[in-house]
């Protein structure tokens, strides 16, 4: 493959890093948007802040299945990239980082520490697909010998 190709697959892997961040991001400001409404359900302000909590986290749910779908391009790219470069990245475990669910969840406490827990794993997430895409940005540097 020639250098051309080598820097196209790079690219590509950042882009698609890229796109996943974003969805990460959202997803994270539509879980800390819950967790305040959850906080305003705790102090009594039951119409607005269960409603509100529910439909951010429902937005959040919706994102977080997007990023997910993100991370399987991401992957496939990074796998391109690997191929080219002989780079390796172990990213298997992004793909669990959205894996919870509050469906029949009754008690507001519960639901406020799974929503934290949810933005600790997007946290742990973003930070790792962040470094990774450094990764392919100085790659991408040293091939064009910046």
């Amino acid at each position: 493959m020639d250098r051309e190709q080598e820097l196209r697959e790079i690219r590509e892997a950042i882009d698609a890093g890229r796109r996943t961040l974003q969805y990460l991001y959202q997803a994270r400001e539509q879980l800390n948007s819950a967790s305040g409404f959850g906080i305003a359900d705790m102090l009594g302000f039951d119409l607005i802040g269960g409603i509100g909590k529910h439909m951010k986290f429902r937005d959040a749910q919706n994102t977080l299945e997007m990023a997910k779908r993100q991370v399987m391009v991401f992957q496939k790219e990074l796998r391109d990239v690997s191929r080219v470069l002989d780079f390796q990245i172990d990213i298997g475990g992004f793909l669990t980082f959205a894996d919870f669910f509050f469906d029949g969840i009754l008690a507001d406490i519960f639901v406020q520490s799974k929503i934290s827990e949810a933005k600790e794993q997007v946290d742990r997430a973003t930070w790792q697909i962040e470094q990774i895409v450094n990764d392919l940005f100085r790659m991408e540097r040293e091939m064009c010998g910046i």
